[in-house]
């Protein structure tokens, strides 16, 4: 396969936060190299109206073999690669513009879901492997985490030689200092995506042989 470009998404602040790991996530990575292959690191605004169009525009400028997007979740430890993406919005909260739709599709017509066609298992599995806390998520949530995840798979369904996919991550200390949730400090989230993305490259075929007993 013709190497050519990793993408790494990643989400500004929102819901009141000043901070987000996601976007602090793509930043640091932005510019390296994974086993040679170039990231090109990218912060989408928190919209429902903005997320899909920056990462379609970076789909088609980046012409990626590897995309990763990141969001938070508060409340979660560790890394959760995400399974599933719904075709669903439902917003908890607003988002930065002010938006907060209800019961929308994400596509209109589109399927009711599209699954990852990352290796998760095996990412998960090489993230515990390190040392890091991680397990596989069986749900994105309905927010504009969800919508960019089900947007990049719908996007990259007929961009041969693309995979795709979305991992949450938890807090950073600063975040748990004011609200104490589970946290990683900004440097083991970034190396734990390094360690992620490698396998993702290494990987076509996922480890179906592991069994996560805590799926999210």
């Amino acid at each position: 396969m013709t190497r050519r470009a990793i993408l790494v998404t990643g989400f500004e602040p929102f819901g009141g936060d000043t901070l987000n790991p996601s976007a602090e996530v793509a930043r640091a990575l932005d510019g390296q190299r994974i086993d040679g292959v170039p990231v090109h690191g990218l912060v989408l605004p928190c919209t429902f109206a903005g997320a899909l169009p920056a990462l379609q525009a970076a789909l088609a400028a980046r012409r990626p073999q590897l995309v990763l997007a990141l969001g938070l979740a508060a409340g979660r430890e560790g890394f959760t690669p995400e399974r599933v993406a719904l075709n669903l919005i439902d917003a908890r909260i607003a988002d930065n513009a002010g938006a907060q739709p209800l019961d929308e599709p994400v596509v209109p017509a589109g399927p009711a879901a599209y699954f990852t066609t990352l290796p998760i298992k095996a990412m998960v599995a090489a993230l515990r492997a390190a040392g890091w806390p991680a397990s596989v998520s069986l749900s994105a949530g309905s927010f504009v985490c969800n919508q960019v995840f089900y947007g990049l798979q719908h996007a990259c369904r007929r961009r041969r030689g693309t995979r795709s996919g979305f991992m949450h991550l938890p807090c950073l200390p600063e975040q748990a200092a004011a609200a104490p949730c589970p946290s990683l400090p900004l440097a083991a989230m970034v190396q734990g995506v390094q360690r992620a993305l490698a396998v993702a490259l290494a990987t076509r075929d996922d480890d179906s042989s592991f069994s996560d007993g805590r799926l999210a």
